[in-house]
């Protein structure tokens, strides 16, 4: 079995693997590490090998906790991908989307994928049908655009994310979520068109925490899957263990 551990600057994901199968997945403030992993790893006791993806600082206290109990894969730039990497600046690209790409590159082989995540940022990445990643782009994700309305304003109220009722907002607050909502809708669809534009049999892949909001609205076919993340980490724990 293997363990996923997805840090951020705040919280924690673990996730248990069985093969390609999850079993368990949990999200927690990272204060909690210790008590969090000595109980899955009581839960789990078959556990053996463990991949850490983190875009903060990972304390190495906890670092020296996992491993003690598991076989650790700490992923950065230099860790093996089941892709080619074609970016130009890869120690600069976050471990993220280096998960999202891993993801594609197996479920989806020898296809044109591209991958929307939308969370704080929302990350756009291609994929092609010969494994080789070429890139994509970065735009502010949804919570972030009200809260610079908010925050770089002087009066501008700050909203919680809200599907608009109508296209003409007739108070400051139907306005933003219109400008906000309806303007990362248009933003998402025209990346997709312009996409297929190039590449007529382009797969779509929507994840993130807002992607279960977004694929509702959105014109284009698309796959959502909140997992897709984690499944990316434990296929790149895969590939480095059958290296």
């Amino acid at each position: 079995m293997n363990l996923i551990i997805d840090v951020g600057n705040t919280f924690v994901k673990f996730a248990v693997f069985n093969k390609n199968s999850i079993l368990e997945k949990s999200r927690f403030e990272v204060s909690d590490f210790t008590t969090e992993f000595e109980a899955v790893c009581k839960n789990y006791k078959s556990l053996g090998n463990c991949i850490i993806s983190s875009v903060g600082n990972f304390d190495p206290e906890y670092l020296e906790q996992v491993s003690d109990k598991l076989h650790i894969v700490f992923l950065d730039s230099n860790t093996p991908v089941p892709f080619k990497n074609l970016y130009q600046t890869p120690t600069t690209l976050g471990v993220d989307r280096l998960a999202l790409v891993s993801a594609s590159a197996v479920q989806y082989p020898e296809k044109n994928v591209l991958i929307i995540d939308a969370g704080t940022c929302i990350t756009y990445d291609f994929i092609n049908e010969q494994n080789e990643y070429l890139g994509g782009a970065i735009s502010p994700g949804i919570q972030m655009r009200y809260k610079s309305l908010h925050n770089l304003t002087a009066k501008l109220p700050l909203l919680n994310i809200k599907m608009p009722e109508r296209l003409i907002g007739d108070s400051s607050e139907e306005a933003i979520h219109s400008g906000v909502i309806l303007g990362v809708i248009s933003e998402i669809d025209g990346a997709i068109d312009a996409y297929k534009l190039k590449y007529a049999d382009l797969t779509v892949i929507l994840t993130g925490g807002n992607a279960n909001f977004l694929s509702k609205q959105l014109k284009s076919s698309i796959f959502a899957n909140s997992n897709f993340l984690l499944e990316g980490l434990n296929y790149i724990l895969q590939f480095n263990l059958n290296a």
